[in-house]
């Protein structure tokens, strides 16, 4: 594939991402929790894997999953680019004190508390009126797991300032 080649599928795979991240904040939340092969969702919340990489099973050194990695943020930083003219600055979300309640025992709504075991920080926009929020993070459950570029919508109250988290 050629560079001009290249940057013409990154650009249709960046309007097709753009288009999903619609569609997932128009969508009503479902009724009851689900998870397959596109996300995961339930009451409140909806996650959406936008890329996938593979897994890393026989990736001794690393290399792979560096790469893969590398693609990802790629495209993170060209939807972080294109939604920052939309909506304006992200927040930065870290997840680590979000996993960290978790695991004491305290609920964390969803889908922080999906969020915070696979990653360590999202970047989160309030949506207007719509009492909603959507973010955008790159995640992994495991080494030898592909790695996956993520989109979020929950309900704005998961993400008040005083809540843990907030950078």
């Amino acid at each position: 594939m050629t560079t001009a080649e290249s940057g013409a599928s990154s650009s249709a795979a960046l309007e097709e991402y753009l288009s999903l991240i619609d569609e997932l904040l128009a969508r009503p939340f479902p009724e009851t929790d689900f998870y397959d092969n596109t996300g995961c969702g339930g009451p409140e919340h909806r996650v959406r894997i936008l890329r996938a990489s593979q897994e890393f099973w026989d990736d001794d050194d690393g290399q792979a999953a560096r790469e893969a990695d590398a693609d990802l943020r790629a495209y993170l930083d060209a939807l972080i680019a294109a939604l920052t003219k939309r909506w304006g600055e992200p927040l930065i979300v870290d997840l680590w004190p979000y996993l960290r309640a978790g695991f004491e025992g305290e609920a964390v709504s969803e889908p922080i508390n999906f969020l915070s075991q696979l990653a360590r920080s999202m970047q989160a926009w309030p949506h207007g009126g719509s009492g909603r929020w959507f973010a955008l993070t790159i995640g992994q459950g495991d080494k030898e797991l592909p790695i996956e570029l993520l989109a979020a919508v929950g309900q704005t109250a998961a993400l008040e300032p005083s809540a843990v988290g907030w950078s």
